[in-house]
């Protein structure tokens, strides 16, 4: 099997050599920056009212976007409530409830990560999700 060639840490100003992406210094200083999932909005009532409820009415993923043919479904189990067609970000700073159900569609891990990384700002690179 070829091994990758390392590379340097995107992070602008850091030297480290990596296997690729961010140097576990770079990342953890990252992920600090983010804060928890209970920081960024995502406690106990999106847990038990959005997220909930919309994977009681999407038990199957409805994602029709993310590499599937003819626009169906991809049907596969949802994991992941996500908020559709604007972000969390999106209905806050619009003063709606972000943790109303109705924002919300189940999705499949797979769906639900490409989805995040084509739409999100930055993609996986996001400072705040």
């Amino acid at each position: 099997m070829a091994r990758r060639a390392m590379s340097i840490c995107p992070t602008p100003g850091c030297p480290e050599y990596t296997n690729g992406g961010r140097c576990t210094g770079c990342q953890a200083e990252a992920e600090a920056r983010r804060g928890t999932s209970t920081q960024r909005g995502y406690g106990s009532r999106h847990r038990n009212t959005f997220r909930a409820a919309v994977l009681a009415r999407d038990p199957w993923c409805v994602c029709t976007e993310t590499n599937h043919d003819h626009g169906e479904p991809c049907g596969a189990p949802s994991q992941h409530a996500d908020h559709h067609p604007r972000s969390r970000r999106e209905l806050v700073a619009d003063g709606e409830d972000a943790d109303d159900p109705r924002h919300g569609r189940g999705l499949c891990g797979p769906c639900h990560s490409s989805e995040t990384a084509r739409h999100q700002p930055g993609g996986w690179a996001a400072e705040q999700l």
